[in-house]
């Protein structure tokens, strides 16, 4: 997805050749017509299979699901990182690792916000090492229901993510490939125009 490239490329901070800073257009800070297109973007490639709802993981996910779901006309969900003393209900609970921030912490989602016998679509800003996003596929079985497809904005291709996903059987789809970070700079992986369950990045 080359406008989602092209505001990588102006607004992302590349941190010691490794980590991508998007506070400027995810995180913090909302481009809301760049969101408005990778909503579009999900539609266009998950719009022909039925998807009961969408689940992401709070804080940078949720942006990328709520454009989603309102071009799929579906509910999402997000998992949060800390319990919420205000939660009531029993809860669906992983254990998750942050190799970036390197530290431990928890995913909840209460257990009546995924019904079992549903198609979930899985959406994320990142694919890196793929350990947050197998384990919304472990709280997707402990829910009874099937993650039909994964979504995500921007991938590390050098990082085992993607190769993890599909050994589990899961199509992956991102709209932005990075193939390595080189002087401050992230390098896109080419791929051919045209779309695909595989496909990387498009125009």
């Amino acid at each position: 997805m080359r406008l989602l490239e092209n505001e990588i490329t102006k607004r992302g901070k590349v941190i010691n050749n490794e980590v991508l800073n998007v506070d400027r257009f995810f995180s913090q800070q909302v481009n809301t017509e760049l969101l408005i297109e990778i909503g579009k973007e999900f539609e266009h490639h998950f719009g022909s299979k039925k998807i009961d709802r969408i689940l992401t993981v709070e804080a940078s996910g949720i942006a990328i699901a709520m454009a989603a779901a309102s071009f799929l006309h579906v509910p999402f969900v997000f998992a949060r990182k800390n319990p919420d003393p205000l939660m009531e209900g029993d809860s669906f609970i992983v254990s998750c690792h942050s190799h970036s921030k390197e530290q431990d912490y928890s995913l909840f989602v209460l257990k009546d916000l995924l019904p079992a016998g549903e198609n979930i679509l899985i959406l994320d800003d990142f694919l890196s090492n793929g350990n947050e996003i197998m384990n919304l596929t472990n709280i997707v079985k402990q829910a009874g229901s099937k993650v039909i497809g994964i979504g995500v904005a921007i991938e590390k291709a050098f990082r085992p993510g993607r190769q993890r996903l599909e050994e589990a059987g899961y199509p992956v789809v991102s709209l932005a490939r990075i193939e390595k970070f080189e002087n401050g700079k992230p390098v896109f992986v080419k791929t051919p125009k045209k779309f695909g369950s595989n496909i990387g990045s498009s125009d």
